[in-house]
């Protein structure tokens, strides 16, 4: 018995420094993917289709170098330390036109840039709610307060959905303002006015404005 025991308490002991060593062999850019995946699964395990495909594809920390963006925007922003920049289409709120933009996420606010003008900044602290569909489109919605600075949400699309929502969410600290949406989605367009968005299922992945004049996502 004692020989069992013994053998019991190393067997234990090895996995204690296994673990442990586990843990302080992670990397730094590790621990971080693991933290930022930790708050992908609390917003959509479950809830967005493309969730468990995106499981094995590690987050990066931006998809383009603060040396992509135009000097102009950069001096715009000096002083905020950018986060994470990625390239995405923003669709206009009143006739949903697509057009490419950057997001870029610093440690206070979301920018949409087009090349070297800042078209619209949402301070986190001012954040109302980023809302996606339970579908697989990239589309994203942020909503922002109802006032003079904002000329109203931000529809976006975005290539890699769970990574840039997870960064605004973990930047903003707001993780509890992301809702997965089924059907349709309303948007402020701007001066008291609302929008609808629709979302849908069908063969090929398409935006466009239906004859009602609401957003259709397939």
């Amino acid at each position: 018995g004692f020989f069992m025991q013994t053998s019991e308490m190393l067997r234990n002991i090895c996995m204690r420094n296994l673990v442990r060593k586990y843990c302080r062999g992670l990397t730094a850019e590790r621990k971080v993917q693991l933290q930022q995946k930790v708050v992908t699964s609390a917003v959509f395990s479950g809830k967005k289709e493309g969730y468990l495909e995106s499981l094995s594809q590690p987050f990066l920390e931006t998809r383009l170098k603060e040396s992509d963006l135009n000097p102009k925007v950069l001096q715009l922003i000096r002083g905020e330390n950018i986060k994470y920049v990625t390239p995405v289409i923003k669709y206009d709120r009143n006739g949903f036109k697509a057009r490419e933009r950057l997001l870029v996420l610093t440690q206070s606010s979301a920018y949409v840039v087009e090349m070297a003008k800042i078209k619209q900044k949402i301070e986190y602290s001012t954040l109302k709610g980023i809302s996606t569909s339970n579908l697989s489109d990239g589309i994203v919605v942020i909503h922002v307060p109802e006032d003079n600075k904002q000329k109203g949400d931000v529809i976006l699309q975005c290539e890699h959905v769970f990574e840039t929502v997870t960064k605004l969410c973990i930047l903003a600290n707001k993780q509890s303002l992301v809702k997965v949406v089924k059907g349709s989605l309303r948007f402020r367009v701007g001066s008291g006015k609302e929008g609808t968005m629709v979302f849908t299922v069908g063969p090929e992945p398409q935006v466009f404005k239906d004859k009602t004049g609401q957003l259709t996502v397939v």
